[in-house]
C-alpha cells in the first residue's frame, strides 16, 4: 500500500506501538515477574509486527518475527527479565524505530545478542507431527487494502508447508468482483504452533474470517459443500462509527483549525461590538447567538489541543535507564500529576529542556553509588518529575536527591568567565547563573555535559514559552528546578479592564475577586500598599504608577486581586469592562523584554490591548511588599 494517508496512517500507528513498547520494557524493568506486562510487551510486538506486514514493510514486520520468536522463552517462563535483557529489547525497539525513520540495517547483531541471552534454540532440526488448517480471510479484505501474500508469509515463518489456493468458491467470470476476495488456503504446520500462535497471523482480519484448525495428525479437512453459507454472509468489520472510536489528526490541522478559530473569535468580538453600537434588537440576538456558538466552539477546540504531560514521561524514563548505563550509578526516576494538561505545543516544547535539566541532575547532582552508601544515601539515586496546575500556570517541578549545586564553585567559575554582577549576587540568586550561554562547572568534556549548552537551551525555551524558571538547592540534599508554564497559547478567557484610557486584559483563571479601593487609601499614594482582606494582609500595586500613567485616577478605582503559585497581589485599576474572549498574539522582539506583558490581543473596535503577565506581577508585588517591610 502506496497512498500517502495510508502510509502517514502506518507511521502514526507503529510510532505509538513503539512508544508503547518502550514503556513497558522499563514497566517490566522494574516488575519482572508481571505475566500482564510480559503479555502486553507480546501484544504490542505483534500488533506492530502485523501493521508492518499489512503496509509492505517486510524488514520490520521480520526483525519482529525474530525478536518475538526469541522472546517466547520469557512467556513460556525459560527466560526471566532483568536488566540486561531489557537494555538489549530496549536496542531491538531502537532498530525498529530507525527502520521507521528510513535507515538501513536487519539488526542481525542484536538478535544473536537476544538469542544469546535467552538461550534461544537454533533454527531447523527434525519436524514434529503435523496438522492442517483451511481459512477463507473477510471478502472485502482487498478493498479494505488487505494483503493476503503477508498474511500467507506470516503463516511460513510459522512452519507452514504445503500451502494451496481453494477456488471452489470463485463464481464464474462474469460475475467476479475484482474487489472482493473469493479465493481460500490451507496448509500444513507442526503441532507445536499453538492455535493461538495461528491466529495471531489473521490478527488484522479477525471480522468475517472462516479459519478451521484439524487436531494433530488429522486427515486434510473435507471441502464446504455449494450451497454452504456463502462467504459474502460473514460479518462485516466494524464502521468506526461505534462509541469511544478515535480517530488521528495530523497536528497541522489542529494547528489551522486553532488559528481559524482564533480568527472567528476577533469577528465574533466585532460584530458583538457593532451589534452594541448600533441597538438593533435582532442583530443584537444574533450576536449573542454567534457569541455562544463561538464559546462553544473555542473550548472544544482547546480540549483536543490539550495534551497530558504523560505523553512524554515515557521519554524520561528511558533517558534514566540509558543514564544508568552511561554514569553507573542507578537512577529511580518517578513521574507525579502525568494526567496534567498543557497546549500541545508547550507538551512538545518541553521535552527538549526537560531532557537536559535530567542529564544535568544525572551527571552533576547525583552521587555515585560508594559516595551514597558513605553518606547514608540510598544506593539507588531518585529524579523526579512533578505537574500540576496553579491559576492560570502550570508548574513543573524536576528534583533530585543528589549533592546539590555547589554555591561557591558557581560563583567562581562566574567570576572567571567575567560574567557582570557577580560579586554582589546574593546567594539564593547564585544558582540562576547555571543558565548562562556556555556556563558548566564541569572540569571534564563528557557525552553528558561539560560544554555549557544544555541549561541555556533549557532558559531560551522556556523563555519563548512564556514561562520562567527558578532553581532551589539545599548542598547535600538535591536541587529542584521548577518551570512555571502558561496553561496555553491560543486563546484564553480574560478580564478587560482599564488603565488611563488604554485598555489592558488579565487571564480571567488568575483573577481571584475584584473589591472597591478603600477612599482613605485611594486619597494616599504613599506608605505600605497593603490591603485588609478577610483579615489578611494582600500587597497591591497601583498599574498608573507601574505604566507611570499621566493624569489623575477617578473616584472609584477598582482593585483585582489576582493569584499565582507565588501567592496574591492586588492591581488596581480605573475601571472594570468586563470579560473578553482574548485571542494571544506574540510580542514583537522589540517588546518581549517588557516583563510586565506576555502578550497582546486585537479587540472587537480593532484596536491592541496588551495581556498582564499575572507571575511577573505577583513577583513585582511580593518583592515590593518585602521591602516595604524591611524599611518598616
Amino acid at each position: 500500500m502506496t497512498d500517502p494517508d495510508a502510509m502517514t496512517m502506518f507511521r502514526a500507528e507503529a510510532e505509538a506501538l513503539v512508544d508503547s513498547l518502550q514503556d513497558r520494557l522499563l514497566a517490566l524493568k522494574a516488575a519482572p515477574g508481571d505475566r500482564a506486562l510480559i503479555d502486553s510487551v507480546f501484544r504490542d510486538l505483534h500488533t506492530l509486527k502485523g501493521t508492518g506486514a499489512m503496509f509492505g514493510r517486510a524488514d520490520i514486520a521480520g526483525f519482529l518475527h525474530d525478536f518475538e520468536s526469541a522472546f517466547e522463552a520469557v512467556r513460556d517462563g525459560s527466560a526471566t527479565v532483568d536488566t540486561e535483557l531489557v537494555t538489549i529489547s530496549l536496542a531491538a525497539r531502537d532498530h525498529v524505530a530507525a527502520l521507521l525513520d528510513g535507515a538501513d540495517g536487519d539488526g542481525q547483531a542484536i538478535l544473536d545478542r537476544l538469542a544469546t541471552r535467552l538461550g534461544a534454540p537454533a533454527t531447523g532440526g527434525a519436524r514434529t507431527s503435523s496438522r492442517r488448517i483451511r481459512f477463507f480471510m473477510p471478502p472485502d479484505t482487498l478493498a479494505l487494502g488487505g494483503r493476503p501474500d503477508f498474511v500467507l508469509d506470516e503463516l511460513r515463518r510459522l512452519g507452514a508447508r504445503n500451502i494451496r489456493a481453494l477456488t471452489g468458491e470463485v463464481p464464474p467470470l462474469p460475475e467476479l468482483d475484482p474487489l472482493q476476495l473469493h479465493l481460500g488456503w490451507e496448509a500444513d504446520i507442526d503441532t507445536a504452533v499453538t492455535e493461538e500462535q495461528i491466529r495471531a497471523a489473521f490478527l488484522f482480519h479477525e471480522d468475517g474470517l472462516r479459519l478451521e484448525i484439524g487436531t494433530p495428525g488429522s486427515a486434510p479437512i473435507a471441502p464446504e459443500p455449494a450451497e454452504a453459507e456463502p462467504v459474502a454472509a460473514a460479518a462485516a468489520p466494524p464502521t468506526g462509527s461505534s462509541s469511544g472510536a478515535l480517530m488521528r489528526v495530523p497536528a497541522e490541522r489542529l494547528d489551522d483549525i486553532m488559528d481559524r478559530v482564533g480568527e472567528l473569535v476577533i469577528a465574533e468580538a466585532r460584530l458583538v461590538e457593532l451589534a452594541a453600537r448600533l441597538a438593533e434588537p435582532g442583530l443584537i440576538a444574533v450576536a449573542e447567538d454567534i457569541q455562544r456558538l463561538t464559546t462553544a466552539m473555542r473550548d472544544t477546540t482547546m480540549s483536543i489541543r490539550m495534551t497530558p504531560i504523560r505523553a512524554i514521561t515515557g521519554r524520561f524514563r528511558r533517558l534514566a535507564h540509558d543514564l544508568t548505563e552511561a554514569t553507573g550509578k542507578p537512577i529511580s526516576f518517578v513521574a507525579e500529576g502525568e494526567e496534567t494538561e498543557l497546549d500541545k505545543t508547550v507538551v512538545e516544547r518541553l521535552t527538549e529542556p526537560l531532557m537536559h535539566i535530567i542529564r544535568n541532575a544525572a551527571d552533576h547532582g547525583l552521587e555515585a553509588t560508594e559516595t551514597r552508601r558513605a553518606m547514608g544515601k540510598p544506593e539507588v539515586g531518585h529524579i523526579r518529575l512533578s505537574a500540576r496546575h496553579a491559576g492560570a500556570e502550570v508548574l513543573i517541578s524536576l528534583s533530585d536527591d543528589g549533592r546539590g549545586l555547589d554555591r561557591d564553585a558557581i560563583r567562581a567559575r562566574a567570576r572567571e568567565r567575567g560574567l557582570p554582577g557577580t560579586a554582589d549576587l546574593p546567594d539564593d540568586a547564585i544558582p540562576t547563573l547555571i543558565f548562562e550561554p556556555g556556563f558548566s562547572t564541569a572540569t571534564e568534556v563528557t557525552e553528558l555535559s561539560g560544554r555549557g549548552v544544555g541549561m541555556d537551551v533549557v532558559r531560551r525555551t522556556i523563555d519563548s514559552l512564556r514561562g520562567s524558571i527558578e532553581v532551589d538547592s539545599e548542598p547535600g540534599h538535591g536541587t529542584t528546578v521548577t518551570l512555571r508554564l502558561p496553561l496555553t497559547l491560543a486563546i484564553i478567557d480574560g478580564l478587560l479592564i482599564e488603565v488611563a484610557g488604554e485598555r489592558f486584559v488579565i487571564p480571567l483563571a488568575a483573577v481571584e475577586e475584584i473589591v472597591e479601593l478603600p477612599a482613605a487609601i485611594a486619597e494616599c499614594e504613599t506608605g505600605n500598599a497593603f490591603l485588609d482582606i478577610r483579615d489578611s494582609l494582600v500587597p497591591f500595586l497601583r498599574l498608573r504608577h507601574l505604566l507611570q500613567s499621566p493624569g489623575t485616577p477617578g473616584p472609584h478605582q477598582k482593585v483585582v486581586v489576582v493569584t499565582s503559585s507565588d501567592g496574591h497581589v492586588g492591581l488596581v485599576v480605573d475601571r472594570i469592562i468586563g470579560s473578553n474572549q482574548t485571542v494571544i498574539k506574540q510580542l514583537s522582539p522589540l517588546h518581549a523584554a517588557l516583563k510586565a506583558f506576555s502578550g497582546a490581543t486585537i479587540l472587537g473596535d480593532g484596536s491592541v490591548a496588551l495581556i498582564l503577565d499575572v507571575p511577573q506581577l505577583v513577583a513585582r508585588g511580593r518583592a515590593d511588599a518585602d521591602t516595604g517591610q524591611e524599611a518598616a
